[in-house]
């Protein structure tokens, strides 16, 4: 499972989340759909802002983390 670090950053950064959208220019409710995990999808160039913001990378902001035994991946991503 793909974990969102983006609270870590924040306050690494003393940023807040406000601050982070008008440098951005991404809307609070997107964000914070990212940084709750609640997000199922991110731009490469939401990424790229973030990155270069942020002064981190990709891996900083994302984590990876194996889905417990018995979790099913989302059939969704194989479909063809």
């Amino acid at each position: 499972m793909i974990t969102v670090n983006l609270d870590k950053i924040l306050w690494e950064r003393h940023m807040k989340l406000s601050e982070l959208s008008e440098k951005i220019g991404i809307s609070m409710t997107n964000l914070s759909l990212l940084k709750t995990g609640k997000g199922r999808a991110i731009r490469f160039t939401t990424l790229n802002k973030l990155c270069k913001v942020l002064d981190c990378l990709p891996g900083d902001i994302l984590d990876y983390q194996p889905d417990p035994e018995g979790v099913a991946l989302d059939e969704d991503i194989y479909a063809e």
